[in-house]
């Protein structure tokens, strides 16, 4: 596989993380240890590198009260230099939690990270996710 395609599917399993609850295994071949994380236009917190260990635990707590979420990245444009990529992404990922009324918190927006050639394959070594818009952003205040 080339590193497009490696870099691309990437993204896939780094869905599959929250989308399939999947906090074992997959970190592992989708990020570097550590990892440094850009959630400040969702979160609201500043950008932070971070031992893998402790995202994951972190993705385990933020992602338990949803019932269900779906990550669909798509457009990816990956530009690799040596054994550095980056690439730019749209998401638009949604997330439902339990009960009635609104219980769906949307984002959309775009995700630019970097990747690198590791010994194991491409893994990210940067997330930046950037929000163009939200829907009920209030639903994820209780999970941050």
């Amino acid at each position: 596989m080339d590193a497009h395609a490696e870099i691309v599917e990437l993204f896939g399993r780094y869905a599959d993380i929250a989308d399939q609850k999947e906090y074992d295994e997959l970190p592992g071949l989708v990020f570097t240890d550590p990892v440094t994380l850009d959630f400040e236009s969702v979160a609201g917190i500043p950008p932070m590198t971070l031992p893998l260990g402790d995202y994951v635990e972190i993705l385990r707590a933020s992602f338990a009260p949803f019932l269900a979420t779906h990550h669909a990245i798509t457009g990816h444009v990956v530009t690799v230099d040596g054994d550095r990529a980056t690439v730019h992404a749209h998401v638009r990922a949604e997330h439902w939690l339990p009960g009635e009324g609104p219980n769906r918190w949307l984002v959309v927006g775009f995700y630019d990270n970097e990747a690198v050639r590791t010994a194991d394959g491409w893994r990210f070594r940067r997330v930046a996710l950037t929000a163009s818009y939200q829907e009920n952003a209030h639903l994820a205040a209780g999970v941050r």
